[in-house]
């Protein structure tokens, strides 16, 4: 199926920054066919043309940190950091099972959905024995609403009786947690070029995790050719704990382990050294930024100027839905923006800046920078059409800031591999109503699990 969209802006994301004020993107049978200026070739066979008059065509964004099952736990622990509103919410989430997992996975990926992500990294950690099969509830989600999922299979074995956050009954043995790790990699890992599903390797954090878990699961991981994602110094609190348990930073932990490369990217990375920043550059270990969770949790502002000056790969994350209640992926990149120009003054962060973090850098960290993140020829066609014609952007003449500075602008149009996920700002593969219906029910379960309804 070929589709065409024609007179809009186009904003290609390339390596020189190509934009057209006026062109044209043709998609056919999955990737993007051609990208031009003026109008698209007359006499070129189209089964669906798009308007593209008053839009701007981007890049479907890319997600690279998230929590789909917090979902379900929206609006807790509000004046809480991290480690505070960890073990707040740690009893609560061990009420999951397969159905609150599924509805809340839903829930989220149609959000991010709606806010132009067309691939999203989960990073799932939380496996209470006997519940059913959580992870491939989130993947059947992913699925149903159509968009690319990086499910990061977690883990924790690491509880309070062993110094770490977690409560014992939520951490799984070792042994289990690698053996699950690889289980998820055989039943569901796709490597194939414009795959949907993938699976990355994601031991929690340093505070819920031990070294051997760590080393482990590094050693899964390279052996079954596939990503490697963590927590990593997200706080002040967590450096201290790393400098008194390790005698070491965060970063240098991390290198200890096997866990710093091209192949790992790491989720926050706020509180970072000039020689640690060094080090993930030389490495290309990429950052998943999260600016509006850290902005949450007062952790702190990333040095995400720094980090790209120094070559390391940055993309932005929406993070968990509990510290982050918006869940959308589109947000980001105006929060990504205001907090570099805060930390480093308004020449830091600009929009087209911006506007990469959430496509080429979010694919750089997933390893896919060839497949997604730039609209050109022979990409993925996973692409973005926003309209810009609402009082909400009437008068700014360049669009990418419109889209960046400006209020989010509804879709009309978002693509994954082709395959329309959003028409008129409505998911075309699932019914809105019903994904909120089966949100508020899963997360008035979970909290009468937890005690805190009756």
């Amino acid at each position: 199926m070929r589709t065409v969209i024609d007179g809009a802006a186009i904003a290609t994301v390339d390596a020189a920054g190509t934009e057209h004020t006026d062109g044209y993107v043709v998609v056919n049978g999955g990737l993007i066919e051609s990208v031009g200026a003026g109008p698209a070739p007359a006499d070129l066979p189209a089964d669906h043309r798009v308007d593209g008059r008053g839009c701007l065509v981007t890049p479907g964004f890319v997600n690279t940190h998230h929590h789909l099952y917090q979902w379900a736990t929206r609006g807790m622990a509000q004046q809480s950091d991290l480690f505070d509103w960890l073990v707040r919410l740690y009893p609560v989430w061990a009420g999951l099972d397969e159905e609150i997992t599924r509805a809340a996975a839903a829930a989220g990926l149609v959000r991010l959905a709606r806010t132009g992500c067309t691939t999203a990294a989960d990073h799932h950690y939380i496996f209470p024995s006997g519940v059913g099969d959580l992870l491939g509830a989130t993947v059947d989600a992913a699925q149903t609403v159509g968009i690319r999922l990086h499910a990061v299979r977690g883990s924790m074995d690491r509880g309070t009786s062993a110094g770490g956050l977690p409560p014992d009954s939520l951490v799984e043995d070792t042994a289990a947690a690698l053996d699950g790790t690889g289980e998820a990699i055989a039943r569901w890992h796709d490597a194939s070029r414009g795959s949907f599903i993938r699976i990355a390797v994601g031991p929690c954090s340093p505070f819920s995790v031990s070294a051997d878990l760590m080393s482990g699961a590094a050693e899964v991981a390279r052996a079954a050719g596939v990503r490697m994602h963590t927590h990593l110094a997200e706080t002040v609190e967590e450096e201290k704990q790393c400098l008194a348990e390790y005698a070491c930073t965060p970063v240098e932990y991390a290198e200890r382990l096997g866990w710093i490369g091209p192949d790992v990217w790491l989720a926050h990375g706020v509180h970072l050294s000039d020689g640690a920043i060094r080090t993930l550059g030389s490495s290309r270990t990429g950052i998943a930024h999260c600016p509006t969770s850290n902005s949450r949790l007062g952790a702190g502002i990333a040095r995400v100027a720094d980090m790209l000056a120094a070559g390391v790969p940055v993309g932005l994350g929406a993070d968990g839905a509990a510290s982050n209640e918006d869940g959308g992926l589109g947000g980001e990149l105006r929060q990504a923006m205001y907090l570099a120009r805060l930390r480093d003054g308004a020449g830091a962060l600009d929009a087209r800046r911006a506007l990469w973090l959430a496509t080429m850098g979010g694919a750089a960290c997933l390893g896919r920078q060839e497949e997604l993140g730039s609209l050109e020829p022979g990409k993925l066609a996973d692409v973005a059409v926003w309209r810009l014609t609402g009082v909400e952007h009437a008068g700014i003449a360049d669009p990418v800031a419109a889209l960046v500075f400006g209020a989010l602008p509804p879709l009309a149009l978002l693509l994954a591999g082709g395959h329309a996920v959003i028409e008129d700002d409505e998911s075309c593969l699932v019914t809105e109503s019903d994904v909120a219906r089966d949100l508020n029910v899963a997360s008035q379960r979970l909290a009468r699990k937890a005690g805190m309804l009756r």
